[in-house]
């Protein structure tokens, strides 16, 4: 083997210590684990791609109002389940101001994460008909959603939708949906981890199709307001986060505080429920909870047996936050723009050094920079690269890995890699080209 940045022999055993069969098929966690001790074996510092975790400070005003209610006591009780007041208001204000969309303050509830709100996502709408028991992926997407389904025992479909923009997506989301088996459909948007963002016309073919067959929208707002193509960040103003409640109202969204607002660690989201969709009444929602409308249904029947509540302290956090957001003290937006400036340059550097962009067009416009972009080696396959960049400091995930068709391409995240480590990736690039001559 030719000289590579890390000793040869250490990621060998170090991959032979991590039971790993194939590398290019680990799970996100368990690459975390194998790069994390490549590291410790090796003492040098990777440019660490693969996994999604914010890299900006969380915001002041936040933790000074967990601070704040810390020292009031609210440790000692347990929260309400549905959400304290004060946060549920500031989030049917941020819906309003930032989304466009007017929402109950009932259908704003925390979440521990968005992970959680998903899950209980799956656990009610895959039971609200009989029937309709299959949730349908537009993929690429995140591939913990996918196990939490095969946790619960409930089926899924998904197709890769880059080569089904536009006008194509009608005809392909029908192909599913006239099955008359799929409760209801999901994806993120920005995508996590292409990085596409659905235009107006996609996001009401979706919303059209969804009042047509009777299936609920969830949609993923991990990633809110950071298409950094257009300014997202007055509220009250448009443009506004796009989204699918301006076509249907059989939805629900998941916005996470995770990269939007840096407060990852405090494991908080929001679930908000159309107004129509949280009043509806499902009869075979009964076979499982002891009530058929849906939102309490959510709250009682699914949230409460996961966590009985938010931990009590977050949500003033939370609710502080949004607050300042709302009425213009605080710009969420600006500070995340870092995002997608470290995206360019990142970009820049691997394709002077042979790299393709996998995901490189929304429709007939140039992908946004952002949070995640999507890379490929001509004649390796991406399980192959991602254990060749091993070799030279910089780890990534597998698109494979995320319901992606493009086997070729690894998913690459930028939040982890500081700037200071932008020479030492262009060194280790150039190498993996000398190495690996086109």
């Amino acid at each position: 083997m030719a000289s590579t940045p890390i000793p040869s022999h250490i990621v060998e055993e170090q991959i032979a210590a991590s039971g790993l069969t194939q590398v290019g098929k680990g799970s996100i966690r368990e690459i975390v684990r194998l790069v994390s001790n490549i590291e410790q074996a090796s003492g040098q510092r990777f440019v660490r791609m693969e996994m999604g975790v914010p890299g900006l400070e969380p915001p002041q005003v936040a933790i000074e109002a967990e601070i704040a209610a810390l020292r009031k006591g609210v440790a000692s009780k347990y929260p309400v389940i549905d959400g304290i007041p004060e946060l549920k208001r500031e989030m049917a204000r941020f819906v309003k101001n930032f989304i466009g969309v007017d929402v109950n303050e009932q259908g704003c509830v925390p979440t521990v994460g968005s992970m959680q709100g998903g899950m209980a996502a799956f656990l009610l709408t895959n039971r609200c008909v009989a029937q309709k028991d299959t949730v349908l992926f537009i993929d690429p997407g995140f591939p913990v959603q996918k196990q939490q389904l095969r946790v619960l025992g409930m089926k899924y479909e998904t197709f890769d939708v880059y080569q089904h923009r536009g006008d194509k997506l009608r005809p392909k989301l029908e192909e599913y949906l006239r099955r008359g088996n799929i409760s209801a459909i999901i994806y993120s948007n920005p995508n996590n981890p292409s990085w596409i963002c659905f235009s107006e016309s996609e996001l009401q073919t979706i919303g059209e199709l969804a009042n047509r067959y009777e299936a609920i929208v969830i949609e993923d707002l991990a990633y809110f307001a950071m298409d950094f193509r257009k300014d997202l960040s007055h509220p009250g103003q448009p443009p506004y986060q796009s989204t699918v409640a301006q076509y249907t109202n059989r939805w629900l969204m998941l916005i996470s505080s995770s990269k939007a607002f840096s407060y990852a660690g405090q494991r908080i989201g929001c679930m908000v429920v159309s107004n129509e969709l949280y009043t509806q009444r499902f009869p075979d929602l009964l076979r499982y909870f002891s009530s058929d409308i849906f939102g309490r249904a959510l709250i009682y029947g699914a949230l409460y047996p996961l966590s009985s509540g938010v931990a009590h302290s977050v949500q003033y956090g939370m609710a502080a936050m949004l607050k300042a957001a709302n009425e213009g003290e605080f710009n969420f937006v600006d500070q995340t723009r870092e995002y997608g400036e470290k995206a360019k340059i990142m970009k820049r550097l691997f394709t002077e050094n042979g790299f393709e962009i996998v995901y490189n067009m929304d429709e007939d416009k140039p992908l946004a920079d952002g949070f995640y972009f999507t890379i490929a080696y001509p004649g390796l396959s991406g399980e192959q690269l991602i254990e060749e960049l091993l070799y030279y400091g910089v780890s990534a995930i597998a698109l494979s890995t995320t319901g992606s068709e493009r086997t070729e391409g690894l998913r690459a995240c930028v939040s982890q890699v500081s700037r200071d480590q932008f020479p030492a990736l262009e060194e280790r690039l150039k190498a993996f080209r000398a190495n690996h001559p086109l």
